[in-house]
């Protein structure tokens, strides 16, 4: 990318100040970081998803049954680990900045 680190970019953009603090965070701590915004981005978007299918009622063999609730809970998680994989909605870059600036403040 002509030079320019992708993890100092945040939406596409050079982000100067995250460059900064990147320099002063261990990979290791980055690695963390990152993972934990996308953890936090799923669960986000999981909450996000149960509450738009918590009205919706099933017909056929998954119709408004027991059964229906775990089937849609499974889903709805799957649904976001897999949004948060391709990218999610921009919700984990924000975390991940904001947590490894407090850390390179911190140290």
């Amino acid at each position: 990318m002509n030079g320019i680190d992708k993890t100092s970019l945040i939406n596409g953009r050079k982000d100067l100040q995250l460059a900064d603090a990147l320099t002063k965070v261990s990979p290791e701590a980055q690695k963390k970081t990152r993972a934990k915004a996308e953890e936090f981005e799923a669960m986000f978007l999981n909450s996000m998803f149960s509450q738009m299918t918590t009205g919706v009622k099933g017909e056929g063999p998954f119709g408004d049954t027991t059964g229906t609730g775990v089937w849609r809970s499974m889903l709805t998680d799957e649904y976001s680990k897999s949004f948060t994989k391709s990218g999610g909605i921009g919700i984990s870059n924000d975390v991940f900045r904001t947590l490894i600036l407090q850390q390179a403040s911190a140290g």
